[in-house]
């Protein structure tokens, strides 16, 4: 069977938007799942990051439904006939952009709905009528209850990143949308990795589903080089520098584990003169948006990230994944470093293990089923580092040129003293050669009084006269305003 997109049978205007992004031969997972779309199955696909489960589903989609499409300005003639549903707005918005690309010469019309956004522009875009409704479930559950948009007619429905989806908790959504949906209809799965959840979902909604397999499940991809170092906590953000200079990285993702952790990453490299941008769960989506634009112009050198970027992002030549932080869940770092060595191209994926990452590490062994090796790593700049629990930086934090003195030796120390116990000047004593006052050397001899007399502290201390101490003054008297009524006799 041949690979090349122009044995498939696509209708002319789709050939050409595919020629135009300069596509000619298919990836395993295209040739192999769009045939099975085309013929009306139902697909339960797995496939290695980046290798275009994307256009395996959107292309034979378009192509089914050309029959239906319409130069109608009527929203009647223009009905969501193919609703796609995915875990994060980033990839929402990446899926609506290519549908888009390849239906470019057709009149079939592709929306996005996601949260962090006004409703009121997508709720006038779904008012016109579309064809393909790409969504995150939130928000179309948003607009299924405001009634803005009609699912009776959809005759195909994406789910994407489906354990993604499960991870979050967007099973009871999508059980709810589902519900929206005609029995009858063609449902695709399709994910970078299968877990048994995933095939339960698939078991109840999917009807006798072609199984297609490009890679083994949970396998990374083989053009990414991985390297595991051994790495402390304080010497991470120098290790991850160090890096990105000695390999010449002009990109990549840094991945982090918490939005918080995220912020003060991005801050402190961009104090440092790289030039970074953050993306996590509390930025705001124009943030987000913007954040993924600059990086995919070339605008800045790191996007340090969670893992909403994690699942997805198709950005063209990224040459490097770093996991600063090791994550929680083993299957987001095969999805991690997917975002590097995509469409066949070579890339590079490094992960930092601290001493507390022992666990995780053995979670992704077990998923990969094969040990990883974690290697030392030598810095160029080895200077002293001790860490004072003051809350302050810890030595050789920044990159201050100041030189510090080597710290002496406990030898050193007790070279000082002599056996008898006697303290003997040496080069460690700051004031080895200032005169001694033979004063401090002599011990303490108290002072001698007359017979009788009394010790100074005592001298001003008032004798007893009463049970009460004479340290204790005396209440002062104070004229009553009323005087009290003597009791009657």
């Amino acid at each position: 069977m041949s690979d090349q997109f122009s044995s498939l049978g696509l209708a002319e205007p789709i050939l050409r938007a595919v020629a135009e992004k300069g596509y000619t031969t298919m990836s395993p997972i295209q040739a192999q799942a769009i045939p099975v779309v085309l013929a009306g199955r139902d697909v339960m696909g797995a496939a290695q990051t980046g290798t275009g489960k994307t256009a395996a589903f959107i292309l034979p989609l378009l192509q089914r439904m050309l029959k239906h499409e319409s130069a109608s300005t009527s929203p009647a003639r223009h009905p969501v006939r193919a609703l796609v549903i995915l875990p994060t707005r980033e990839l929402a918005d990446q899926v609506a952009q290519q549908s888009k690309l390849y239906g470019k010469y057709t009149q079939l019309r592709t929306a996005v709905v996601f949260g962090g956004m006004d409703m009121k522009p997508q709720t006038l875009e779904l008012k016109k009528g579309v064809e393909v409704l790409v969504a995150t479930p939130g928000r179309l559950l948003d607009h299924i209850e405001a009634k803005n948009v009609a699912l009776n007619q959809v005759e195909y429905v994406v789910l994407d990143e489906a354990d993604r989806m499960l991870d979050i908790g967007f099973l009871p959504d999508l059980q709810r949308i589902l519900s929206f949906l005609p029995k009858s209809r063609t449902t695709l799965l399709f994910s970078a990795t299968f877990s048994p959840e995933i095939k339960r979902l698939a078991e109840s909604y999917l009807q006798n589903p072609v199984l297609i397999e490009t890679a083994r499940p949970n396998e990374t991809a083989s053009t990414v080089e991985q390297h595991f170092y051994s790495v402390g906590d304080d010497d991470k953000r120098r290790a991850l520098k160090q890096i990105v200079k000695a390999r010449g990285i002009t990109q990549a993702f840094v991945f982090v584990n918490s939005k918080l952790g995220c912020a003060r990453l991005a801050r402190s490299l961009e104090r440092e003169g790289l030039r970074t941008t953050a993306l996590h769960g509390d930025k705001s989506q124009d943030e987000r948006l913007k954040a993924l634009e600059s990086f995919k112009k070339g605008e800045v050198d790191l996007l340090v990230a969670t893992d909403v970027a994690a699942r997805g992002l198709d950005i063209k030549d990224v040459p490097a994944v770093f996991n600063f932080d090791i994550p929680f869940n083993a299957e987001d770092y095969v999805h991690r470093i997917g975002r590097t060595g995509r469409a066949g191209a070579s890339g590079l994926a490094v992960s930092f293990v601290s001493a507390s990452d022992q666990r995780l590490m053995g979670d992704i062994e077990k998923l990969l089923k094969k040990k990883l090796e974690v290697e030392g790593l030598e810095f160029d700049d080895e200077r002293p580092r001790e860490r004072i629990n003051t809350g302050r930086r810890a030595w050789g934090d920044d990159d201050s040129d100041v030189p510090r003195s080597p710290r002496p030796s406990r030898d050193s120390y007790r070279d000082q003293f002599r056996e008898d116990g006697s303290r003997e000047t040496s080069r460690f004593s700051r004031h080895a050669n200032a005169p001694r006052d033979p004063f401090f050397d002599k011990p303490y001899e108290a002072p001698s009084l007359p017979e009788g007399a009394a010790p100074t502290w005592e001298a001003g201390v008032k004798p007893a006269t009463s049970r009460v101490s004479s340290n204790i003054k005396p209440k002062r008297k104070v004229a009553a305003l009323f005087k009290t009524a003597e009791p009657a006799a």
